[in-house]
C-alpha cells in the first residue's frame, strides 16, 4: 500500500512537470542574436489597394520576447490576448508588455523583452539584439501592418536551440495574420469590432474569400512573403555582461517613448 501510494505520488509529480521543446536544450546557458526584420510590402508585390498616403504603407515597432514553452504571446487558431489586440489594432504596446512582465513574474517563463524601431515605409529594415537562455530558448514577436484593421506579422515560439547547440542563423518568411478582433476587409477600413471575437487566422490570397479583401489575389496560389526575419548568433566576443532578468528595450525606442 505504501509503495503504491509512493508510485502514484511520483507519477503525479512527473506529470506536472513542464514538457516542451525547450526542456531538451543542453546548449550553453546564454546566447545572443541579432534580429533583422525586413519589410517586403511593395506596391509591385501587393498592388491591390496599396496605401500611398494617410498613412502610407509602413510597419510598427517590433515587440518580442524570449521565453519557455510555458508562455505564449500569440497562436494561430487561438484567441488573441487583450495586449495583442491593442497592438494589432492600434500599435499600442503598454498592455502587451504588462502581460509579458506578469508572465515573467508569476511563472518565470520569460527571459527578456526586445524591440526594434518602426519602419516608415512598406519596404526597409529594422534590427535589434535579443538574448536566449537554455531554459528560455523560444522567440516570439509581433509587428503591426500599418494601416490595417488588426493585421500583423510575427513569429510564435521559434526554438533557437537544437539539442546541445544554438542555431547559427535562421531566416523565416512572414505572411499576414488577422488578430480576429476587427472585421475590416481593407487596409483603410474604419474600426468595426468583431463580436464575438474570432481566433487569429492567417490571411491568404483566397481567405477571406471576398473581392474587397486587400490581400485577395484569386489568380495566385500563394501570397508572396510580405516580410522576412533573420536571426544571426553573435560571437562570444560580442557578448556583454549578463542582461537583467527582464531586458526592457532602450529608451530611444518608439515603443518605450510612447509608454513613458
Amino acid at each position: 500500500k505504501v509503495i503504491w501510494t509512493l508510485l502514484v505520488t511520483i507519477l503525479g509529480y512527473a506529470s506536472s512537470l513542464p514538457v516542451g521543446d525547450d526542456s531538451l536544450c543542453t546548449a550553453e546557458e546564454l546566447a545572443k542574436y541579432s534580429i533583422i526584420f525586413t519589410g517586403k510590402w511593395s506596391q509591385t508585390a501587393f498592388p491591390k489597394q496599396y496605401p500611398l498616403y494617410r498613412p502610407p504603407a509602413q510597419w510598427s515597432s517590433l515587440l518580442g520576447v524570449t521565453h519557455s514553452s510555458d508562455y505564449s504571446m500569440w497562436k494561430k487558431n487561438e484567441y488573441a490576448s487583450n495586449g495583442v489586440r491593442d497592438f494589432a489594432e492600434k500599435g499600442e504596446a503598454w498592455l502587451l508588455m504588462k502581460e509579458i512582465e506578469e508572465a515573467g513574474e508569476k511563472i518565470q517563463s520569460v527571459h527578456g523583452i526586445f524591440s526594434a524601431p518602426a519602419i516608415s515605409s512598406g519596404t526597409g529594415q529594422t534590427s535589434t539584439e535579443l538574448e536566449v537562455h537554455s531554459r528560455h530558448p523560444l522567440v516570439s514577436f509581433v509587428v503591426r501592418i500599418v494601416p490595417s484593421p488588426d493585421w500583423f506579422v510575427g513569429i510564435d515560439s521559434l526554438n533557437l536551440c537544437e539539442g546541445d547547440h544554438w542555431m547559427e542563423e535562421v531566416s523565416v518568411d512572414l505572411f499576414p495574420y488577422d488578430a480576429g478582433t476587427d472585421s475590416g476587409f481593407t487596409f483603410s477600413s474604419p474600426n468595426f469590432a468583431t463580436i464575438p471575437q474570432d481566433t487569429v487566422t492567417e490571411i491568404t490570397c483566397s481567405s477571406p474569400s471576398h473581392p474587397a479583401n486587400s490581400f485577395y489575389y484569386p489568380k495566385l496560389k500563394i501570397l508572396p512573403p510580405i516580410a522576412q526575419v533573420t536571426m544571426v548568433k553573435l560571437k562570444k566576443t560580442h557578448l556583454g555582461l549578463p542582461a537583467p532578468y527582464l531586458n526592457l528595450p532602450a529608451k530611444s525606442n518608439e515603443i518605450i517613448d510612447s509608454v513613458s
